[in-house]
C-alpha cells in the first residue's frame, strides 16, 4: 500500500505533494513515484499534449561539435520553475533544455534530429511553437504526444473554411497507414483532428485561435512541417503482429498480404 506524507526536507521533498511511501514507511522515488501528480524524478519520460503554449521566436543556431545549439526567444513562457535537464517541445520536437537566459533558452539538437525534423532549416526571427513537457495532474487538453518526430510532411494548400482555414497536408507515404480520419495528429507540436484522408494526403481545419497562437499562420504552399503520428496506431500495429514482432529486418512488418491472410477485407471491401 502507498500514501502520501508531507516532507519538509531532503531529497524526496515534493513543494505542495509530499512523497510517496510505502507501507513501511520509506520513501519511494522509483517505479511507483509516477502515481503521484507533480512529482519529477529523473527517470520519468517527458510527455506532451500538443496543446501549444506560446509562439517563440529563433534567436540563432551556434555550430557545436558536429551538432548545433538552438537559442529560443520565449517571452510568453513562464520559465520561473523550469530547470536545466527540463524538456521542451520545439515544433514538435522534444528538447532538452541546456541554458536558461533572461528571454528564453537554448537547447542542443543532435544531427540525428537535424536530419529527420524542420529544425536544421530554421532561420533566426522565425517563429516556433513551444510547450513544456506535461506533469503528471495536468489537464491532457490534447492527445498524448511524446515530441519525437516520426517524419517531415508539406502543406500542399490552404483556403478559408467559414471562419476557420482548412489546410491539406502530404504525409511520407510510410506514414500514411496511420493516419486516420477523425484520428489526432501532430503537426510542428500541436495536436489536430484528421478530417479527410486521401492516399498521403489528409486535410485539418485551423480555428481562429489556434491560427493565432501558432505558427499556422505563416504556412504556405511547399513548407515542411514536422509530423508525429498517434501513439496508439503505432502500438496497435505492433500488438496485431504478435510474435512476428520479434522477426528482424522487413519481415515483422504489417503488410497487405499478410492483412489479407489474416482475413481483414482487401481495398474492395471483399475478402479472399
Amino acid at each position: 500500500m502507498l500514501r502520501v506524507e508531507p516532507e519538509a526536507f531532503g531529497k524526496n521533498r515534493v513543494k505542495g505533494r509530499g512523497v510517496v511511501r510505502n507501507h513501511q514507511g520509506f520513501p519511494m522515488m522509483g517505479a511507483f513515484s509516477h502515481l503521484v501528480p507533480g512529482l519529477r524524478t529523473k527517470k520519468a519520460r517527458p510527455m506532451f499534449t500538443g496543446i501549444i503554449e506560446t509562439l517563440g521566436s529563433l534567436d540563432r543556431l551556434t555550430p557545436s561539435g558536429g551538432d548545433v545549439r538552438l537559442h529560443v526567444n520565449a517571452p510568453g513562457m513562464d520559465l520561473s520553475d523550469t530547470r536545466l535537464g527540463d524538456s521542451i517541445a520545439v515544433n514538435g520536437v522534444c528538447l532538452t533544455v541546456t541554458d536558461l537566459t533572461d528571454t528564453g533558452f537554448a537547447a542542443d539538437v543532435s544531427r540525428e534530429s537535424l536530419n529527420v525534423t524542420t529544425l536544421g532549416g530554421l532561420g533566426p526571427g522565425d517563429r516556433v511553437n513551444l510547450e513544456r513537457a506535461l506533469a503528471l495532474g495536468d489537464r491532457l487538453g490534447g492527445h498524448m504526444v511524446s515530441g519525437h518526430v516520426d517524419g517531415v510532411g508539406e502543406v500542399v494548400a490552404m483556403e478559408a473554411d467559414a471562419r476557420s482555414t482548412r489546410v491539406r497536408f502530404r504525409a511520407p507515404a510510410a506514414l500514411a497507414r496511420y493516419i486516420a480520419a477523425k484520428g489526432s495528429i501532430t503537426i510542428d507540436g500541436t495536436s489536430l483532428t484528421v478530417n479527410r484522408v486521401d492516399g498521403a494526403e489528409f486535410e485539418v481545419n485551423i480555428i481562429p485561435h489556434t491560427w493565432s497562437l501558432t505558427r499556422f499562420s505563416v504556412y504556405a504552399a511547399g513548407m515542411p512541417v514536422n509530423l508525429e503520428v498517434d501513439l496508439i496506431a503505432r502500438y496497435l500495429e505492433r500488438l496485431m503482429l504478435g510474435e512476428r514482432a520479434a522477426e528482424p529486418g522487413g519481415a515483422g512488418e504489417l503488410s497487405e498480404a499478410w492483412l489479407a491472410a489474416q482475413g481483414f477485407p482487401n481495398h474492395s471491401g471483399s475478402r479472399d
